[in-house]
């Protein structure tokens, strides 16, 4: 385990340098400085603050949808869920970290799986199910912007949008479909027995099956509480469209016109379609370059490296390292907690 953590940081750490180099070898970083320190700050404190909302507002969703299941969680709790899952889907490929973390923990906190399960789930679906509305919204109504920006990315994009139209598919099949859950989790525990990870154990199998069912209970509830979906889909629209404003913030705290609001954002969300599933922790190294592609239009000149600087350190660098913070106190609390719990 502690190998695989080695080469993952590994891997981060040699992404992002070699991001960096590609980024600004070529710009003269003075200019470029000197662009960013004369943002107004006004706009850019509106950006730090927009950046932190986006990942704390899937706690809210998290406390929203455990409180309808009467799971007892503080909203700070589940805030604090929520960077924990930033941290860790920023530095493993295709963000597969997130929610196996963010899992750990809510079970240390006395959360049953089954609910932190499906609701983790439902917030998963429902991110990525307004992603996909977002994309085919701009694919239909804006392909000619599209086409103009993107240039020679346009099949990225296409991919980034299949990709997230299939995972929003097999999520909604394994949340509704019982037999396919269960035929999961006994595979899994089936598997892991195989390669002597675990012990036969008919408590365990037992216990999984009740978890199973009580998984299939909590989705039964959330189909007939669509008031709830429908909540949290419609706060989920407005936390993917506040990552898309926090560029535009930049764009006015650079004392910038001639691009509307809309055209900021839609360009923005279009970046965001093409590397969301793409193999590469925290999407390092390609965001970047179709940033100096598809915004060359927006931000001209020493602009636009000096926004893509700001921009992708506070969409990603400054919430990574906030995260990274939060994640290493909470392991540092559930390590003390343990010898405590044996004693």
């Amino acid at each position: 385990m502690n190998r695989k953590k080695l080469l993952s940081g590994c891997l981060f750490v040699a992404l992002m340098l070699l991001t960096f180099y590609t980024v600004f070898h070529e710009n003269d970083m003075n200019y470029v400085w000197q662009t960013v320190k004369e943002l107004d700050p006004l706009y850019l404190t509106g950006a730090i603050l927009t950046g932190l909302f986006f990942v704390a507002a899937e706690g809210l969703m998290i406390w929203y949808l455990l409180r309808a299941l009467r799971a007892e969680a503080s909203i700070l709790d589940c805030i604090r869920y929520s960077f924990i899952g930033f941290f860790y889907s920023g530095i493993t490929p295709s963000a597969t970290g997130g929610q196996p973390m963010q899992l750990y923990y809510m079970k240390k906190s006395g959360l049953k799986i089954a609910d932190s399960t499906v609701v983790l789930m439902t917030v998963a679906l429902l991110y990525k199910l307004v992603l996909v509305l977002i994309g085919l919204g701009i694919l239909i109504f804006w392909y000619p912007g599209l086409k103009l920006h993107l240039q020679g990315y346009l099949y990225l994009y296409y991919l980034g949008l299949f990709l997230n139209t299939a995972l929003v598919a097999i999520l909604l099949f394994v949340m509704i479909s019982p037999r396919c859950f269960r035929g999961i989790v006994m595979g899994s525990e089936k598997l892991l027995r195989k390669l002597h990870i675990l012990k036969h154990s008919e408590t365990r199998i037992q216990k999984l099956f009740d978890m199973a069912d009580a998984y299939h209970e909590a989705v039964l509830f959330f189909l007939h509480h669509r008031r709830h979906i429908a909540l949290v889909t419609a706060f989920t629209f407005l936390q993917r469209f506040s990552v898309f404003f926090l560029t535009w913030l930049i764009y006015k705290g650079m004392r910038l016109s001639g691009q509307s609001l809309l055209t900021v954002m839609m360009i923005q969300a279009t970046v965001y379609i093409a590397v969301d599933m793409l193999p590469l922790p925290g999407a390092q190294g390609i965001t970047e370059l179709m940033y100096k592609t598809v915004f060359s239009v927006v931000f001209p000149g020493a602009y636009l490296t000096a926004s893509m600087c700001v921009t992708r350190s506070i969409n990603f660098y400054f919430l990574l390292i906030v995260s990274g913070i939060i994640a290493g106190t909470a392991s540092l609390i559930t390590k003390r907690k343990v010898p405590a719990k044996q004693t």
